[in-house]
């Protein structure tokens, strides 16, 4: 699966169970093992284990695979290994103890909404429709 839908399946389906502070790194200048990590909070043990378990059904969904899924026990911190990104969902607290921004770069990927990519398709699609009327 392309990366760039691999990484708005994850992003909606953390969005679709309310997933906090939501960021994309793209790692593939650190890593050669993944190109995307992507990081989310959750409120509670239960919000982690559920925002995991909605990544892990819509990758399935959309065709892609989940390689592993680790921490589903406490909810404090789970992982879930999609292959070309590697997604943490924590709670708060263990997200800023670990402060996992700074080590996989500081800088995340501008992510559009789902909103701002159907726009962006339908915009696409016009000019393309309108390019063949006029030529």
């Amino acid at each position: 699966m392309d990366i760039r839908k691999l990484q708005r399946v994850i992003i909606d389906a953390l969005e679709d169970v309310k997933g906090q502070d939501i960021q994309v790194f793209n790692t593939t200048q650190l890593s050669d093992m993944f190109h995307r990590v992507i990081l989310a909070s959750g409120t509670s043990n239960r919000q982690t284990r559920a925002l995991a378990s909605s990544v892990a059904e819509k990758v399935k969904d959309a065709g892609g695979a989940i390689i592993s899924m680790e921490g589903e026990d406490s909810g404090d911190w789970v992982l879930v290994d999609c292959g070309d990104a590697v997604v943490h969902i924590l709670q708060p607290a263990i997200r800023a103890y670990y402060n996992l921004e700074e080590i996989w770069g500081g800088k995340s990927v501008r992510l559009k909404s789902s909103a701002e990519a159907s726009i962006a398709g339908n915009k696409t699609a016009h000019r393309r429709t309108t390019a063949r009327r006029s030529g």
